[in-house]
């Protein structure tokens, strides 16, 4: 059952091939046996994960629910889950039981699907390989000596070895992408505003965004459609109606016109991922779509943009993190300030720091203009050359990743070539464009990741070309052997 898709996870429980109680623990037999070597889930319900696919089955019995009652799903440990700890991989949050739900927690929940658990991810989302987090590295099930890719690296790992048949992520510099690339999955991060940030722990408000990562695009899509919508807690949500995103997939995509930048096939990109990439557009090219270069110039400035937006953002999010109100606390403070100090050294890691220290220091009286503001200067630079792109194209494709999956600690003592990982996804996220990643062919093994960009709230557009390839490539059907 967990190589199936959710369509035909939806039908055997609509036809009574199985109920969601055993699909449920056939997936948590799963969580037992295999997880222990790939650490992709911090907490695993099981209790409440049976309790509600025991509801889901009476609903199915009923003849009521949708296309997602009774699927499971896992997710990241960053969304706040009523009554289950949200830790968000750090220290600071390990005992922080979440009050509530998260938006998306209450949509999915209301859709029937089951939550297993809450997986792995970097500590606050800070970074590219999972290796952050406070409970260990997570591992790629394509090989347990590299990296899954980051943040979401728990649920990049549950879903590729078969722990969780679709998860939730995020993504505010390519953490839904760069992990969805290395692991050979199809992720998707929508426009900014499609999906609501309420009980999703912030990074860098203006960046973040929910996304979903899956076997394929109608998995996403299926998902993404039962997440989106408005909510009033979150004033950046956009209220629009949600398209219909599965209705979408069969479009024909003769008309299409993709756009190529020059800046995404240059130096530092893997021979083989671009042979991979170039491949994928020569197929696209087969089913009627044309292909156009394009350029996007201020593509480069991306990397250092995004290091002075995100970690400033970082440093004033966190700041509530202070001991007093929740989270950890140190022992016997001698007075306010040393519980301030203690309690933040100790419960925040090394790149969490590291950002903070960046942001601060970028915010500070003296710097902001020579530093904060003239990166957002150069951010809306970035999202005109997009504007112009896509007055030439309806899609532009890439590479994802530079290379594939890198060794474990191969990058922890470097913090810039890390930052590197996510040259090809940042400049989206600060145009707040959605973009999607998926798998387009394997060097040695690993997979490799194939980018598409499209204009704000067009994810119906980039769903249906994603599916279109899948439909003439089975990349998102290969499995780990170990997992298979």
């Amino acid at each position: 059952m967990h190589k199936d898709s959710l369509a035909a996870l939806a039908e055997g429980l609509r036809s009574r091939r199985f109920s969601s109680r055993e699909l449920t623990e056939h997936f948590l037999k799963r969580i037992e046996q295999y997880d222990e070597a790939l650490n992709s889930y911090v907490t695993v319900t099981a209790e409440r994960a049976l309790a509600q696919a025991d509801a889901a089955d009476a609903q199915i019995a009923k003849g009521e629910g949708g296309p997602l009652t009774g699927i499971p799903l896992a997710h990241k440990d960053l969304f706040c889950t009523n009554g289950v700890r949200t830790a968000c991989g750090s220290k600071m949050l390990d005992n922080f039981i979440a009050p509530y739900d998260a938006h998306i927690v209450e949509l999915l929940d209301a859709a029937g699907m089951v939550t297993l658990g809450k997986v792995n991810m970097d500590e606050f989302a800070m970074g590219s390989s999972t290796e952050t987090s406070y409970y260990g590295p997570t591992r790629n099930p394509w090989d347990t000596d590299r990296v899954p890719g980051g943040s979401s690296g728990g649920s990049v790992a549950a879903v590729a070895a078969g722990l969780a048949p679709v998860a939730t992520a995020t993504d505010t510099g390519g953490s839904i992408r760069q992990p969805a690339a290395l692991t050979g999955l199809t992720g998707i991060k929508p426009t900014y505003g499609r999906v609501s940030r309420y009980g999703m722990v912030a990074f860098a408000s203006s960046l973040d965004q929910a996304g979903v990562v899956a076997h394929s695009a109608e998995d996403a899509a299926l998902v993404l459609q039962g997440m989106a919508g408005f909510d009033m807690r979150d004033s950046t949500c956009v209220e629009r109606p949600v398209d219909d995103y599965a209705a979408a997939l069969g479009n024909d995509i003769r008309s299409l016109k993709i756009g190529l930048p020059s800046q995404y096939f240059g130096d530092g990109l893997d021979p083989q991922v671009r042979a991979a990439v170039d491949a994928a557009a020569a197929e696209l090219e087969t089913l009627g779509a044309t292909l156009t270069p394009i350029e996007l110039p201020n593509t480069p400035l991306s990397v250092p943009t995004y290091y002075v937006v995100a970690p400033a953002e970082a440093s004033s999010n966190l700041s509530r993190f202070d001991g007093v109100r929740y989270g950890h606390r140190c022992a016997e403070p001698a007075n306010l300030e040393d519980l301030y100090k203690r309690s933040r050294g100790e419960g925040f890691g090394s790149e969490v720091k590291r950002r903070i220290m960046v942001g601060t220091y970028v915010l500070s009286h003296g710097y902001y203009d020579a530093y904060y503001l003239q990166a957002q200067k150069v951010r809306r630079l970035i999202a005109d050359d997009f504007a112009r792109a896509f007055e030439q194209v309806d899609v532009i494709l890439g590479p994802t990743t530079q290379g594939t999956a890198f060794a474990l600690g191969e990058q922890t003592d470097d913090p810039v070539t890390m930052y590197l990982n996510d040259i090809y996804t940042i400049a989206a996220n600060l145009a707040g464009l959605p973009a999607m990643s998926i798998p387009c062919g394997q060097s040695a093994g690993l997979p490799i990741g194939l980018q598409l960009i499209g204009r704000h709230f067009d994810e119906g557009r980039l769903l249906n070309v994603a599916h279109a390839y899948q439909q003439v490539s089975d990349w998102h059907a290969q499995w780990p052997e170990a997992y298979a």
